[in-house]
């Protein structure tokens, strides 16, 4: 195979499975690259990869042209499964249709451009020929030239930018030549594909649940891809090309791998009305114009992810290694419950129609947590930071715990710290990672990181003359979020007085409006799930005490550019302003369920099931986002409840 040692190279979604074994592939072959990606630079990059961390559908010519790339691989896209969400419907033109579009209008402008490879989908084929509703059918090889009719948006978007690339070769002063590369049943390491989630499954003790196992595909494992995307960059192929092994294996050939290394693997089959699909690629023009066609068996493929996930798990404490194998709860512990008596009831709903066997727990430190008479059991704890992971991990595992939920602010860094810890041993919390925590709970950093990326955060610095246009201010403490320390419509001559009351101030303009929260749930793949505003209309102690849903899709996308840039992960509560000219300004982000959230659940966005789904290892694509129609509004009060006994 040729390298393309001392080329630039750009790759656009090269933090993907795909992307990072491409990326790999290039920095041991010599060439210099640039990566652009939506998510974090992975670890496991070289420090001579350039990482450009954001939304690439803001990236511009101007920007590509001192790099000067010479070859342009395009993986970046978002996609479901087969059968796509309404939730999908604007992400997936976001980040397809225009975010290719956009992209490869920026690459014309590189005159030093040669080649682009781009990687598209066998999704792009007419599953009328290889799908059935009878199993057992032989599978069928497709090639190149066999009819279109893209299965879903995901492969229409494909279709949409092969047609785009074709058309710009035949414009005389294009200076680089594409080819689109049809990728089949990508799998790899670290990847939320089907079989990765198996194994992690079945490592964790978890059984499987299998819909049509006679259905056939043509799985090609991740590394294979990019030794394949490799191979087409730098031969002459144009148009497109199939990229697969050409083998179909059936979904039960997948299982029957996970039981010889999983004996005790306990297998559901599922009666399922989707269709059989029995797929392979013909992959005869791949060897002809590149000279390869992808050979990781699915057996090897398969163990190699084994031994990957394994690797993951040694990070657990010596504390719990001894311990041995670990038993698997089913409970759900809310920690520093206080007098969060609403966000109980709303997580009792959401475990009620998860496990309807599963109970709460409550955790606070306080033995008198008003809460506690709101749980099914209660843990006066330690502070966390002295009992350890450890200690965490042993009372979640003798009290059958595997879900958590971090409910106070100044638990969460330690939470995201945990986090990973605490997965290895099988509990499960929802929390954002270290960076984003950091991130949100600093409002200096917050506005300078969302100034950064170009969005509309609040003026914020920590010198009052390093800001202008305004007679009245804000004054509140930099660290933590909510109200803690916040002054409002503070008079220049008084800032200074005010600013001496507080351990760290800020200062910021003093805008006025409508002061507006969002809800909203980002998935583990980096999607926010849904999202609900709802205007602030009384706030006692910062918090709404009267809160309604309002239509403010404006407002929800900014936020959901907010989510995307400081990584939320799971349940966040943005607060923002808009202003009477229709300006929205961005005061900060709370990566936790907030007090009024409870009002966005009843709307529809269920957060802590959504939470549980991803968390046993389940994906949201087949529970989709449902917001109410109707006005809704919460007023929050105070009401009795009559109990007998005591304390326990």
């Amino acid at each position: 195979m040729n390298t393309l040692s001392g080329r630039r190279v750009f790759v656009s979604g090269g933090a993907g499975v795909i992307g990072r074994e491409l990326v790999a592939l290039l920095h041991q072959q010599g060439a210099r690259v640039w990566v652009g990606d939506l998510a974090p630079r992975p670890e496991s990059f070289p420090k001579a990869v350039a990482y450009r961390r954001g939304d690439l559908n803001h990236i511009t010519a101007a920007e590509l042209q001192p790099f000067a790339p010479e070859f342009y691989f395009h993986l970046a896209a978002s996609f479901e499964r087969s059968v796509e969400t309404p939730g999908f419907w604007n992400e997936g033109h976001h980040n397809n249709i225009a975010l290719s579009h956009h992209l490869i209008d920026c690459m014309r402008e590189v005159p030093e451009l040669e080649r682009v490879v781009f990687a598209s989908s066998y999704l792009v084929y007419d599953a009328a020929q290889y799908t059935n509703d009878d199993a057992g059918h032989e599978p069928v090889y497709l090639r190149e030239d066999d009819p279109i009719r893209p299965r879903n948006l995901c492969g229409s978007a494909k279709h949409h930018h092969e047609l785009e690339l074709e058309f710009l070769e035949a414009d005389p002063d294009t200076c680089f030549r594409s080819v689109s590369a049809r990728i089949y049943r990508s799998y790899g390491l670290g990847s939320r594909d089907v079989i990765s989630r198996w194994v992690r499954a079945a490592l964790a003790g978890e059984g499987l649940e299998v819909f049509r196992e006679e259905g056939c595909f043509d799985y090609v494992f991740a590394r294979d891809v990019a030794k394949g995307l490799i191979a087409l960059a730098t031969s002459d192929a144009g148009g497109v090309v199939n990229l697969a092994t050409g083998t179909p294996r059936s979904v039960g050939d997948v299982v029957a791998i996970l039981e010889s290394y999983f004996p005790e693997l306990v297998v559901r089959r599922v009666e399922s009305d989707i269709a059989y699909e029995a797929a392979a690629a013909d992959t005869a023009r791949l060897r002809a114009v590149a000279g390869y066609v992808p050979s990781t068996p699915l057996e090897a493929g398969i163990a190699e992810i084994i031994a990957h996930e394994r690797a993951q798990q040694p990070g657990r404490s010596a504390a719990i290694v001894s311990q041995g194998p670990m038993t698997r709860g089913r409970d759900l512990m809310i920690t520093s419950v206080s007098r969060k008596t609403p966000l109980v009831e709303c997580a009792k709903r959401a475990l009620s129609k998860f496990d309807p066997k599963a109970k709460v727990h409550g955790a606070d430190s306080d033995p008198n947590a008003l809460a506690r008479h709101f749980v099914d059991a209660f843990w006066v704890s330690p502070p966390f930071a002295e009992a350890g992971v450890a200690g965490l991990i042993d009372h979640c595992h003798r009290n059958g715990i595997r879900y958590v939920i971090p409910t106070r602010d100044g638990e969460l860094a330690w939470f995201a710290q945990a986090r990973d810890e605490l997965s290895a041993a099988g509990i499960e919390a929802m929390v954002s990672g270290p960076d984003c925590i950091g991130v949100c709970t600093d409002k200096l950093r917050f506005a300078q990181h969302l100034k950064r990326h170009g969005l509309p955060a609040i003026p914020t610095a920590e010198q009052l003359d390093e800001l202008s246009n305004s007679t009245t201010w804000v004054v509140k403490e930099r660290h933590g979020s909510g109200s803690r320390g916040v002054h409002c419509d503070i008079p220049t001559l008084r800032t200074g007085e005010v600013a001496a009351e507080l351990e760290a101030p800020v200062f910021q303009p003093f805008i006025r409006g409508r002061e507006t929260s969002v809800d909203l749930y980002r998935d583990r793949a980096g999607r926010v799930h849904g999202a609900v505003c709802r205007t602030r209309d009384a706030v006692v102690a910062g918090e709404s005490q009267i809160t309604t849903v309002v239509d403010a899709p404006s407002l929800a996308k900014i936020c959901e550019e907010v989510a995307h840039c400081v990584d939320v992960q799971g349940h966040a509560i943005l607060q923002a302003i808009e202003t009477p000219d229709g300006r929205v300004k961005v005061i900060e982000c709370n990566a936790r369920f907030g007090g009024a959230s409870t009002l966005s659940e009843r709307a529809g966005l269920e957060s802590f099931y959504w939470f549980l789904l991803e968390a046993s290892g389940r994906g949201l694509e087949r529970t989709p986002f449902e917001p109410r129609r109707e006005s809704l509004r919460l007023v929050r009060h105070a009401t009795d409840r009559f109990v007998s006994g005591s304390l326990a």
